[in-house]
Protein backbone atom coordinates (compact mmCIF):
# COMPACT_ATOMS: atom_id res chain seq x y z
CA UNK A 1 0.00 0.00 0.00
CA UNK A 2 1.29 2.89 -1.07
CA UNK A 3 0.23 6.30 0.65
CA UNK A 4 0.74 9.96 -1.41
CA UNK A 5 2.35 12.25 0.98
CA UNK A 6 1.98 15.93 -0.24
CA UNK A 7 4.96 18.48 0.66
CA UNK A 8 3.67 21.95 0.90
CA UNK A 9 6.16 24.68 -0.30
CA UNK A 10 5.89 27.91 1.09
CA UNK A 11 5.58 30.38 -0.88
CA UNK A 12 8.71 32.55 -1.98
CA UNK A 13 9.06 36.30 -2.71
CA UNK A 14 11.52 37.42 -4.59
CA UNK A 15 12.68 40.81 -2.70
CA UNK A 16 14.71 43.74 -5.30
CA UNK A 17 17.68 45.03 -3.60
CA UNK A 18 17.35 48.82 -2.95
CA UNK A 19 20.45 50.58 -4.60
CA UNK A 20 19.71 54.48 -3.41
CA UNK A 21 21.13 52.90 -0.27
CA UNK A 22 24.65 52.01 -2.27
CA UNK A 23 27.37 54.84 -2.14
CA UNK A 24 27.28 56.32 -5.54
CA UNK A 25 31.07 56.03 -7.32
CA UNK A 26 32.37 59.61 -7.56
CA UNK A 27 34.63 59.08 -11.15
CA UNK A 28 31.43 57.87 -12.50
CA UNK A 29 29.09 60.80 -11.46
CA UNK A 30 32.60 63.24 -12.95
CA UNK A 31 32.48 61.41 -15.86
CA UNK A 32 28.76 61.61 -16.76
CA UNK A 33 28.53 65.25 -15.98
CA UNK A 34 32.02 65.89 -17.91
CA UNK A 35 29.84 63.97 -20.94
CA UNK A 36 26.84 65.65 -20.45
CA UNK A 37 26.08 68.43 -17.58
CA UNK A 38 23.89 67.40 -14.93
CA UNK A 39 23.87 63.55 -15.76
CA UNK A 40 26.14 62.86 -12.76
CA UNK A 41 23.42 64.60 -10.67
CA UNK A 42 20.85 62.04 -12.19
CA UNK A 43 23.00 59.41 -11.32
CA UNK A 44 23.15 61.09 -7.69
CA UNK A 45 20.00 61.03 -7.72
CA UNK A 46 19.38 64.81 -7.17
CA UNK A 47 17.65 65.20 -10.34
CA UNK A 48 16.52 68.99 -8.63
CA UNK A 49 19.65 70.13 -9.47
CA UNK A 50 19.73 69.58 -13.27
CA UNK A 51 17.50 72.77 -14.01
CA UNK A 52 19.59 75.18 -12.38
CA UNK A 53 23.07 73.99 -14.07
CA UNK A 54 20.92 74.52 -17.19
CA UNK A 55 19.08 77.65 -16.28
CA UNK A 56 23.21 78.84 -15.81
CA UNK A 57 24.69 77.67 -18.62
CA UNK A 58 21.52 79.17 -20.80
CA UNK A 59 21.61 82.48 -19.29
CA UNK A 60 25.47 82.91 -19.51
CA UNK A 61 25.44 81.85 -23.20
CA UNK A 62 22.47 84.21 -24.03
CA UNK A 63 25.00 86.90 -22.18
CA UNK A 64 27.83 85.80 -24.18
CA UNK A 65 25.92 85.96 -27.25
CA UNK A 66 24.25 89.41 -25.96
CA UNK A 67 28.22 91.03 -25.76
CA UNK A 68 29.87 89.68 -28.29
CA UNK A 69 26.75 91.34 -30.59
CA UNK A 70 27.54 94.70 -28.89
CA UNK A 71 31.02 94.01 -29.59
CA UNK A 72 31.10 93.13 -33.15
CA UNK A 73 28.80 96.41 -33.95
CA UNK A 74 31.54 98.71 -32.06
CA UNK A 75 34.24 97.06 -33.51
CA UNK A 76 32.71 97.73 -36.94
CA UNK A 77 32.25 100.89 -35.78
CA UNK A 78 35.44 101.53 -35.07
CA UNK A 79 36.44 100.13 -38.51
CA UNK A 80 34.08 102.54 -40.43
CA UNK A 81 35.74 105.78 -38.34
CA UNK A 82 39.18 104.44 -38.77
CA UNK A 83 37.80 104.10 -42.89
CA UNK A 84 36.37 107.77 -43.04
CA UNK A 85 32.94 106.12 -43.32
CA UNK A 86 29.92 106.74 -41.65
CA UNK A 87 29.21 105.01 -38.24
CA UNK A 88 25.83 103.91 -36.51
CA UNK A 89 26.92 105.99 -33.75
CA UNK A 90 28.01 109.81 -34.68
CA UNK A 91 28.36 111.23 -31.43
CA UNK A 92 30.90 108.80 -30.37
CA UNK A 93 34.68 109.91 -31.04
CA UNK A 94 37.48 107.22 -31.56
CA UNK A 95 38.33 107.29 -27.84
CA UNK A 96 34.52 106.73 -27.27
CA UNK A 97 34.08 103.98 -29.78
CA UNK A 98 38.01 101.97 -28.37
CA UNK A 99 36.03 102.24 -24.63
CA UNK A 100 32.90 100.63 -26.24
CA UNK A 101 34.82 98.24 -28.08
CA UNK A 102 36.99 97.23 -24.83
CA UNK A 103 33.96 97.02 -22.76
CA UNK A 104 31.85 95.13 -24.41
CA UNK A 105 34.93 92.50 -25.33
CA UNK A 106 36.13 92.30 -21.61
CA UNK A 107 31.98 91.46 -20.79
CA UNK A 108 32.02 88.87 -22.90
CA UNK A 109 35.35 86.95 -22.09
CA UNK A 110 33.91 87.30 -18.70
CA UNK A 111 31.20 85.83 -19.26
CA UNK A 112 33.22 82.68 -20.93
CA UNK A 113 35.11 82.51 -17.52
CA UNK A 114 31.22 82.10 -15.81
CA UNK A 115 30.44 79.53 -18.25
CA UNK A 116 33.95 77.66 -17.41
CA UNK A 117 32.84 78.09 -13.74
CA UNK A 118 29.49 77.15 -14.26
CA UNK A 119 30.56 74.14 -15.93
CA UNK A 120 33.22 73.06 -13.39
CA UNK A 121 30.81 73.53 -10.91
CA UNK A 122 28.62 71.10 -12.14
CA UNK A 123 31.74 68.56 -12.26
CA UNK A 124 32.41 69.32 -8.42
CA UNK A 125 28.92 69.01 -7.57
CA UNK A 126 28.82 65.46 -9.05
CA UNK A 127 32.20 64.69 -7.68
CA UNK A 128 31.40 65.63 -3.72
CA UNK A 129 27.22 64.74 -3.92
CA UNK A 130 28.64 61.13 -5.06
CA UNK A 131 31.53 60.72 -2.19
CA UNK A 132 28.66 62.17 0.45
CA UNK A 133 26.27 59.58 -0.73
CA UNK A 134 27.15 56.84 2.05
CA UNK A 135 27.80 59.67 4.73
CA UNK A 136 25.40 58.88 7.77
CA UNK A 137 23.14 62.17 8.54
CA UNK A 138 21.33 60.43 10.52
CA UNK A 139 20.34 62.22 14.59
CA UNK A 140 22.59 59.33 16.37
CA UNK A 141 25.44 60.93 15.81
CA UNK A 142 26.29 63.61 18.45
CA UNK A 143 29.41 65.50 19.74
CA UNK A 144 29.08 67.17 22.92
CA UNK A 145 31.35 69.40 24.81
CA UNK A 146 30.62 69.29 28.93
CA UNK A 147 32.90 70.96 31.82
CA UNK A 148 34.48 68.28 33.44
CA UNK A 149 35.76 68.44 37.40
CA UNK A 150 38.02 65.47 39.08
CA UNK A 151 38.96 65.89 42.24
CA UNK A 152 41.90 63.52 43.28
CA UNK A 153 42.16 63.98 46.62
CA UNK A 154 41.79 66.87 49.10
CA UNK A 155 44.28 68.89 47.96
CA UNK A 156 44.31 67.83 43.83
CA UNK A 157 41.50 69.07 41.62
CA UNK A 158 40.95 69.23 37.82
CA UNK A 159 39.08 71.08 35.62
CA UNK A 160 38.62 70.76 32.15
CA UNK A 161 36.48 69.99 29.17
CA UNK A 162 35.24 67.13 27.98
CA UNK A 163 34.56 65.40 24.46
CA UNK A 164 31.26 63.31 23.86
CA UNK A 165 31.10 61.30 20.90
CA UNK A 166 28.02 59.46 20.38
CA UNK A 167 27.18 57.04 17.43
Amino acid sequence: MTEEVEVERPEVTKVEPDYSLLPKNPKKATILSAILPGAGQVYNEKAWKVPLIYAGLITDIYFINFNNRRYQIFKQALSDFDDDLPTDFPSLNRDGLVRNVNYWRKNRDLCYLLLVGIYALNLIDANVDAHLSGFDVSDDIALKFEPHYERFSSNNTSVGLSVKLNF
